[in-house]
């Protein structure tokens, strides 16, 4: 945690960027996701945004959630965006139980990516695409079940959103899969709800993670109930995830090893005694609650790291 800190504050004061350091590690910033739990990661974004540590870092990794949060954060509009989480309007068109009596997908992430990341709070795409700092949206092959990071897929607006869409695409609930050159992708939390391995894989030195868990907050094996309910549609759209479903307990188990061991790795959390917000969650009180909840435990960290940079 203190090399992290130092690295971070060292950078800033020298506004170094990527490609042109004075050191050579590689610092990464993962963020976690969860559907509506994203809601935390999104506020802690905010504080990376208002101390201005962005530029520290050398890539930004996100997983369904986790990866709009990113967008969010490296267009630069992360703290101006923020209160889409609870704004009502646009939490009730993404995410609708109701939808699914009409057999349409529970979470709609075509309109919340092509309608209101364009219309209505639009985002700036370009903007993330032309940002020095790397962008690592990660989905779930339907096929294989391997986690894939979708960079080297994103040349233009069109592909960032698409491997946006792909990272979110939860099974059962947002429909089918994302389609990308031909391969079918499916929400990275079935592979990597924190994205460390591939990070880890990629040469970083330097983590920090950006939690939507408590430290006493531990995943669950699905029930009897929900495989029943989603087995045949994991048969028919994503067959090489269905395992990685089933023992997600085990993944996010592994995912948690190493980050613990990772000898320079900062994780930041929600506070024990803040709230467990449901994948599904929508009510603003709740999603207001946990966005600024987050923020503030990121910059309860973080400032330190500003301040030594001044």
């Amino acid at each position: 945690m203190t090399d992290v800190l130092q690295l971070l504050s060292d950078r800033r004061r020298q506004g170094s960027t990527p490609g042109d350091r004075s050191d050579d590690a590689r610092l990464v910033l993962l963020i976690e996701g969860g559907s509506s739990r994203g809601a935390y990661s999104s506020g802690m974004t905010v504080a990376i945004e208002r101390l201005g540590l962005l530029p520290a870092f050398d890539a930004v990794y996100g997983s369904s959630a986790g990866a709009l949060n990113a967008a969010w954060l490296l267009c630069g509009r992360a703290e101006s965006t923020l209160r889409a989480w609870w704004t009502p309007a646009i939490m009730e068109t993404t995410i609708n139980p109701r939808r699914v009596l009409r057999r349409l997908p529970v979470i709609d992430t075509r309109h919340l990516i092509h309608t209101v990341y364009t219309e209505v709070m639009p985002m700036g795409f370009q903007e993330v695409l032309d940002n020095p700092v790397d962008f690592h949206p990660i989905a779930t092959d339907a096929l294989t079940g391997a986690a894939v990071d979708l960079h080297d897929r994103i040349v233009d607006q069109a592909s960032l959103q698409t491997a946006l869409r792909a990272s979110t695409a939860m099974p059962f609930l947002a429909g089918e899969p994302v389609e990308i050159g031909g391969r079918g992708y499916v929400d990275a939390g079935l592979s990597e709800g924190v994205p460390v391995r591939t990070a880890l894989a990629q040469q970083a030195t330097h983590v920090v993670a950006l939690r939507t868990r408590r430290t006493d907050e531990t995943s669950t094996a699905p029930s009897r109930a929900q495989r029943m309910l989603v087995a045949r549609w994991f048969a028919r759209y994503a067959p090489g995830a269905y395992e990685l479903w089933l023992h997600s307990k085990e993944l996010r188990t592994e995912e948690e090893r190493l980050l613990a061991e990772h000898p320079a790795t900062l994780q930041i959390r929600p506070p024990l005694g803040s709230a467990r917000v449901g994948r599904t969650e929508r009510r603003p009180g709740p999603l207001r609650v946990a966005a600024e909840t987050g923020r503030d435990a990121a910059l309860e960290v973080l400032e330190s790291a500003a301040e030594v940079a001044r």
